[in-house]
């Protein structure tokens, strides 16, 4: 999912080690096992976005995919709550006896639920929930904002979804998606290797009980399954709920160990939509204010709050990697940019450390080697971007393919990216490292309208920034996403793909990972793929955000994980009582 510029850039808002400890590893140094708090009390949550919805198949945030799969709605399969990157991205059974079973090359996947797993309101979660809630993704002009993918690969055509279905549709789609007893099975028109991992990181499949939907008005319905249930529910978009114990819930046909303790006796979100709602939270929170004792946040810490982080504050602080990558993409429409020693000189000159630096440093990002996020399967150092280079930028080196290009120096270019202070520093240092290339860089900063003016075949910038996260820990969810022409070009926009990018031979490697039967043979693919994006400089990887987060002193087994998409993994959070 595509990075906000403003998150990214500007360091102050939404966008996935410890003790302040400048650690790259994405976890607290504390091995594979994480800590877990104490039970009992209320946990605080102070919340500076609203969500979009309650309802599970709209739900596309990842802190929100994430904590609400820890409290409220059960999948079948979950990622565990594991500081092992490898561990925690690695789907393991929720509703489900198993991991799931595929045949045909991967284009059919089998699952049987537990028994005995209820509703909120004591009603049995059956295979037809399933069913039923996986339906509702093809409702999209009524179940809005939630991802899509299942459209694409479920073996029905024509279906409207379940509201207004004929029933000859309905009857063939519940051939492609079908229930035997406690047994579904989902039959798939192409392979879908990675469809587990799809499952445990989206709730696309999740169950949904057919006489509690009420269609678009269950925007903010919520019926739970997990731990907590929403006192009164329905959550408030811009106040947020309080969460207390679901007394139909029975740990006993759950893994709790390994996802889900639920220690908080109750779990109170704060919502503030206010510009300044972030900053206020962390204010207090640095002073450990009475108010804030026991909470958490999904505020990051902002540049300008570094400073504070000292002494005890330190005590309470995580800096952490995050799942967003950032990269500028060449616009291969331009006519400057189509000889490859060109955009080969635009890498070999960039000053990332420099660039890094004037984001806030190290404990703001980290230099990236490849668009693909640290414990995302596929995520290899691109050897067109990891060799002989010391992130310090080599301008002699980029005058000497200049010359081998045969253009005339200075080249004029142009650089979009989307405006802000920090941005505008940082921008700053990549203008400075390519000028003293044999570049002439305009920058063109671009306020809220920024994804409107890119990606467009008449794009005028030679350059744009870009910013993207894995939808789940699989490369295909990044690679093809954003450079495959395909589905991106159209007459009027190339989509996701910024840098109108178009490759027959990278378009193969996108097409044997998309038919691969399984991961491994998916993953050596994708790797082939990106090595061919780092070969004709279709992106130049800029940097991995990072996340800083504090909590109040009453919280107990604060840490993030990659299943938690490095937000606190409230999962294993308690407070002191």
């Amino acid at each position: 999912m595509a990075s906000t510029a403003a998150s990214v850039l500007g360091l102050t808002l939404l966008a996935a080690c410890g003790g302040g400890s400048d650690d790259d590893s994405g976890n607290n140094g504390s091995g594979n096992a994480a800590v877990a708090g104490e039970k009992g009390g209320t946990l605080k949550v102070l919340q500076h976005f609203p969500y979009e919805a309650a309802d599970p198949q709209r739900i596309y945030y990842g802190v929100q995919l994430a904590w609400y799969r820890r409290l409220i709605y059960r999948g079948l399969l979950a990622f565990p709550m594991s500081e092992d990157g490898e561990v925690a991205t690695t789907p393991v059974p929720d509703l489900a006896t198993d991991t799931g079973t595929s045949s045909e090359g991967g284009k059919v996947w089998e699952f049987t639920l537990k028994d005995g797993v209820k509703w909120e309101d004591g009603s049995d979660i059956t295979c037809e929930d399933v069913q039923y809630g996986t339906s509702r993704v093809f409702a999209n002009d009524l179940i809005t904002g939630g991802p899509n993918y299942t459209l694409s690969y479920i073996d029905v055509e024509d279906y409207p979804g379940p509201y207004k279905a004929t029933p000859e549709q309905q009857a063939a789609y519940e051939e492609a998606v079908s229930c035997d007893g406690q047994t579904i099975t989902f039959r798939f028109n192409k392979p879908w290797a990675d469809f587990p991992q799809a499952v445990a990181g989206m709730m696309m499949t999740d169950p949904y009980k057919e006489e509690f939907d009420e269609g678009a008005k269950s925007q903010w319905k919520v019926l739970s399954n997990g731990p907590y249930k929403v006192e009164g529910g329905e959550w408030s978009k811009n106040q947020g709920a309080t969460l207390v114990r679901n007394e139909n819930y029975d740990p006993a046909t759950d893994d709790p160990e390994a996802l889900r303790l639920a220690l908080p006796d109750q779990i109170d979100y704060q919502i503030d939509p206010s510009d300044t709602a972030g900053e206020l939270f962390n204010d207090r929170l640095i002073q450990d204010a009475a108010d804030v004792k026991n909470a958490i946040t999904t505020a990051r810490v902002a540049p300008t709050q570094f400073p504070q982080i000292t002494g005890p504050v330190e005590d309470r602080y995580l800096n952490v990697l995050s799942p967003y990558t950032q990269y500028l993409s060449p616009n291969f429409n331009s006519e400057v940019m189509q000889d490859v020693n060109v955009r080969r000189a635009l890498a070999m000159s960039l000053n990332l450390n420099g660039y890094v630096k004037a984001l806030g440093g190290e404990v703001a990002a980290a230099p990236a080697e490849t668009i693909v996020a640290p414990d995302v399967a596929g995520s290899t150092e691109n050897p067109a971007f990891a060799e002989d280079n010391n992130n310090d930028g080599d301008p002699d080196g980029a005058r000497a393919l200049l010359e081998e290009a045969g253009v005339q120096t200075p080249v004029e270019i142009s650089l979009a990216y989307p405006t802000s202070p920090t941005a505008d520093k940082a921008m700053a240092v990549v203008q400075e490292g390519w000028n003293a290339a044999g570049f002439d860089v305009t920058l063109e900063p671009q306020g809220d309208t920024y994804y409107d003016v890119i990606s467009r075949p008449d794009d005028e910038f030679d350059v744009t920034w870009g910013g993207w996260g894995a939808d789940w820990p699989s490369a295909m969810t990044v690679i093809p996403p954003l450079f495959d022409s395909r589905p991106n070009f159209s007459p009027t926009t190339c989509g996701q793909n910024y840098g109108c990018y178009q490759s027959d031979e990278f378009e193969a490697l996108v097409d044997e990972a998309a038919n691969a039967s399984d991961v491994d043979a998916q993953v050596e693919s994708l790797v082939e793929a990106d090595a061919k994006l780092g070969e004709d400089v279709a992106y130049i990887p800029l940097d991995v955000s990072k996340f800083n987060w504090l909590y109040g002193s009453q919280v107990t087994g604060f840490t993030t994980t990659a299943a938690s998409s490095s937000y606190p993994e409230i999962g294993l959070i308690g407070v002191q009582q």
